[in-house]
């Protein structure tokens, strides 16, 4: 079997970056062989030219992007975002829904559903499933959801749509008992995530017991860390089997947390973009969930001044970490691949350069620009 190598690079695996070696990869299998430390006389190859040979992101959790929204329900819709983010270096998202009416979230998840399979050969990222934010939230957590639309818990309609749902946000004292919980936990694979929550510490600790493992947009939307109440914020860093989302475009939350939730959270921090049908769009109104949001330089907004999602994009979180921490190079890449997939068990087949894997690889300047983006041992996008 012929392998292309990809040599002169910086490769950045979960527990160091490597240089003087290669990355070989098949495009017949769009699998990963391994790191070597020669080449073939012949052989195919890609000279990172001293840059970063990183893994593909993984973006768990992004609205829209370029005009486009996963509610919209447009199959052509999604499709442009998933070659969008590709340039951004994301090779596997989940489109994300929020709580608008029952019947359109509906329509979305059936959107979603109809280009899954396509989008595994398609010249953008792949779609793995949808995380559903919302409508079980707290009316006195919504941020920029609206309200009208919120429902109680409801397992049974995700494990209906289980095929697509992936990850869904609830807020757990709006769950009695913690019924829909314990039924995902039981009977799914759904990665059960609490946000837009008032709970108090000790509901968070508890549904983190009964079946949450992981935390929406840490921070934003919750009740949060007090010294007498140390609310949702408190119970997702102290919970070990929860991951945390932060969305690290400097704006949702101060920059000098990203140490402190690094070391209290190790492998279960997860940099997401929480990104708009505005992202990578100019300045201007658009709108989310039916509601006009107000975008401004990298802030999004409601007219009342509500944050509403971001325009963030994922190698920019990435970089937003780095320039503001000291942590490790390959710690932070691995917040925006094997940590988030990790989080939704797909880390055996994406998330790192390890031999076996899908061959999903970026090649990255040292500002964290996208010069590359390979899919499955396919180049999908070339800056």
């Amino acid at each position: 079997m012929a392998f292309t190598y990809i040599i002169g690079g910086k490769i950045v695996l979960p527990d160091a970056v490597v240089e003087g070696k290669a990355l070989a990869f098949s495009q017949e299998t769009g699998k990963i062989e391994g790191i070597v430390d020669s080449v073939p006389a012949g052989a195919q190859t890609i000279d990172a030219r001293g840059n970063y040979v990183a893994p593909g992101l993984v973006d768990i959790h992004i609205h829209g992007y370029l005009g486009e929204d996963t509610c919209d329900a447009k199959p052509e819709g999604i499709k442009k975002m998933a070659y969008g983010v590709a340039q951004n270096g994301v090779t596997s998202f989940l489109p994300t829904t929020m709580t608008v009416a029952k019947n359109e979230i509906i329509d979305a998840l059936n959107a979603v559903r109809s280009v899954k399979e396509e989008s595994k050969t398609w010249d953008g990222a792949e779609i793995i499933g949808v995380h559903a934010e919302g409508p079980f939230i707290n009316p006195n957590k919504k941020g920029a959801q609206a309200e009208e639309n919120i429902l109680v818990p409801d397992a049974d309609f995700i494990l209906e749509n289980a095929d697509i749902i992936t990850s869904v946000t609830l807020a757990p004292e709006m769950d009695p008992d913690h019924k829909c919980i314990k039924k995902l936990a039981a009977e799914s694979k759904v990665l059960v995530s609490m946000g837009h929550t008032d709970a108090k510490f000790e509901e968070a600790m508890s549904a983190a017991r009964d079946g949450v493992n992981h935390a929406t947009h840490l921070f934003n939307a919750m009740s949060a860390l007090a010294h007498r109440n140390p609310g949702v914020v408190g119970a997702a860093l102290a919970s070990e089997n929860v991951s945390v989302e932060v969305i690290a475009d400097t704006f949702h939350i101060n920059p000098g947390l990203y140490s402190i939730i690094a070391k209290v959270k190790g492998d279960k921090m997860v940099l997401i973009t929480d990104c708009t049908r505005a992202g990578g769009m100019p300045d201007g109104e658009y709108d989310l969930g039916g509601q006009p949001i107000f975008l401004k330089g990298i802030e999004c907004r409601l007219a009342d001044g509500t944050i509403a999602g971001s325009v963030l994009k994922l190698n920019h979180a990435v970089r937003n970490v780095l320039a503001n921490t000291t942590l490790p190079v390959n710690e932070v890449f691995k917040m925006a691949s094997l940590n988030p997939a990790t989080s939704i068990h797909c880390a055996d087949r994406i998330g790192s350069l390890e031999a076996g894997k899908d061959a999903d690889i970026i090649i990255v300047d040292n500002d964290i620009n996208v010069l590359k983006t390979i899919k499955k041992g396919r180049t999908i996008y070339e800056a």
